[in-house]
Parts: C-alpha cells; structure tokens; sequence
C-alpha cells in the first residue's frame, strides 16, 4: 500500500471490506489524511480503529473479519464458522471464536460483543474459509453438537451431511455436495472425550440424518422422533406405468402413509411447480402409498402438534 486510496480499498476487499487504521499508517497514510478522506468517502467506522468500505453495511462476515485482524490468535468457530462453511443455519446474532490453544486472550477489549470459547484446538482443526481462518467442519460440527441446541444443531449437521439444492427458492440447477461425513464428525467428538456435552452430542449425532433435503424435513424428523413415530426417510419407489424413481420424505410403510415437507417458503417458478405436482402424482401412483400427507414449512415450526395429530389420524 502507498497511501493511496486505491490501495487502500483494494486492501479492504482482500478483508472483506475491511481496513484497520493501524495498516493505513503503516501504508504511508497519516492520521490526518487518512481523517479527512475517510469521511469524505464515506467509509464506516465498525469500531475505534476499523473501517469498512462505503456502500457495505456491518454484518456477521464483517465482524469476523474485525475481531481477525486485530487478534490473528482467534479462530471462527461454532455458529459463525458454521455460516462460512455454508452450512443452512437459522439466523444468529452474534459471532463467536475459539482462541488456538485456549486459554485468556490479552487485551480482551478486542473481542468486545463476539463470544469467546477457551477450548482446546489442533492445527489440524483449523483452516481458511472466504479468507478467515475457521474450524474445520468436522470439529465446527462437533463444537455445536456439544453445545446445542439439539433441533438447530441437527439442523446444521443434517446440512453438513448432505447435498443441498442451491438458490433462495431451492432451485434444481445447483446443488452443493456434502461437506463432511458422519465418520469424520464423529472423530472430531471422540478426539476430545472429556469436553463438556460429548455424551449427549453422541447420542445427538446419532439422530442424524444425510438423506435430508431441507432445514424443514429436519425439524419435522424431530417432533416425529420425540412423538415416538419412526417413518423411513428417503426410501426409493418407482412408479410404476413410467418407472421414474421418487423419494418421499418420510414413509410409513406398513400403513401406506408417505409424509412430505415443503422445504422452501415458496416455489420461485411455474417450472418449479410443475415438478412440485409431477413429484405429488408420482408419489400417489406408487402401490406403496395409499395417502400423501403434504406440510409447510410453517406447519413444522410454528404448528407441530397438528402435524403429528394429522400424521397419527392417517396412521389410524
């Protein structure tokens, strides 16, 4: 950098749009100079001594990057990790580090208003993620699972495990692969066995599931599974006149019943759709299946009891 402000925007958007004053003047800027085109570009003051790029607004990546910067030793983890990964999560509020090595951090001012965890970390639980340095999924995966919530966390693994179709609509044309395995989470649990929460994280990851499709079918596994209903999930069934193949959510087999949940808040396109009733009439024409039950994403979260009447009233 040559106090110029190109190369200071340009080291800003190799930080996620953030600068430090401290790499400003160390660039050739003075404290003046630096005052005066700071306000007259428009820059925001994210906290005493760092700047973000005018046109961006303060959210989660930004404040990683923040805290990153001005203490290197900390590392992304648990639900801000969990974001950067690209794990579906429900919205969180805050950002939250693990220090390598454990231990206080000095000058904790620093960290003021992120969440701080003092556990034990390996270099080989760590690495880069959009340029910050984070917890490996596996070990991100294994900090939340010992930590909780369950129906959040199994939420986030479940989105860990499996493939996931790309876009706000859920779009067919993208999907990603599963980020990790239940083996390698699984390790990450047992490398450090006498952490607080293993034991119940054990017996959480065994409730999960890489067949899921959608934060909804999740959650809707769930209340099934505290209701003592026990569907298959996934299971393949061909229809069939046309011999597609077609993956209910969830299937109660002995009773004919096929469960399904809307995993997005609504379908983006006609083509979408389309497939959405194609899907309904594949599922009805399967000798398997004598009743399709269909819930919203609404229905799982905000209206479970009826859920669970409806599906125990088809199951008879």
């Amino acid at each position: 950098m040559t106090g110029d402000g190109t190369s200071l925007r340009a080291l800003a958007d190799a930080q996620g749009g953030v600068v430090l004053t401290a790499q400003a003047l160390a660039g050739g800027w003075t404290r003046g100079r630096l005052s005066r085109f700071l306000a007259a570009e428009g820059w925001t003051r994210v906290r005493p001594g760092v700047w973000l790029v005018p046109g961006r607004e303060v959210g989660p990546a930004e404040l990683l990057w923040t805290h990153q910067l001005l203490r290197p030793e900390l590392v992304a983890s648990h639900w801000s990790a969990a974001l950067l990964h690209g794990v579906e999560i429900r919205p969180v509020d805050r950002v939250e580090f693990t220090r390598a090595g454990g231990g206080a951090v000095a000058g904790a001012g620093a960290v003021t208003g992120a969440t701080l965890h003092r556990l034990p970390l390996e270099p080989g639980e760590v690495t880069r993620v959009a340029g910050l340095r984070a917890t490996t999924i596996a070990r991100t995966m294994a900090d939340l699972l010992r930590a909780g919530p369950r129906d959040d966390v199994l939420v986030a693994v479940d989105s860990a495990l499996s493939w996931r179709h790309g876009g706000a609509a859920g779009a067919r044309g993208s999907r990603r692969p599963p980020l990790t395995t239940l083996d390698a989470i699984g390790r990450a649990l047992t490398a450090a066995p006498s952490l607080r929460g293993a034991r119940v994280a054990a017996w959480w990851l065994a409730m999960a599931d890489p067949r899921a499709g959608s934060p909804a079918e999740t959650v809707a596994r769930l209340r099934m599974h505290d209701a003592g209903l026990c569907p298959e999930t996934q299971v393949m069934l061909v229809v069939p006149d046309s011999g597609r193949r077609v993956y209910p959510d969830f299937l109660f087999r002995p009773q004919g019943v096929a469960v399904e949940t809307e995993g997005y808040a609504w379908h983006g396109s006609r083509a979408q759709h389309q497939r959405d009733v194609i899907r309904f009439n594949d599922l009805a024409a399967c000798p398997e299946v004598r009743r399709v039950l269909r819930f919203t994403t609404a229905d799982v979260y905000h209206r479970p009891a009826m859920m669970i009447r409806d599906i125990r009233n088809a199951l008879g």
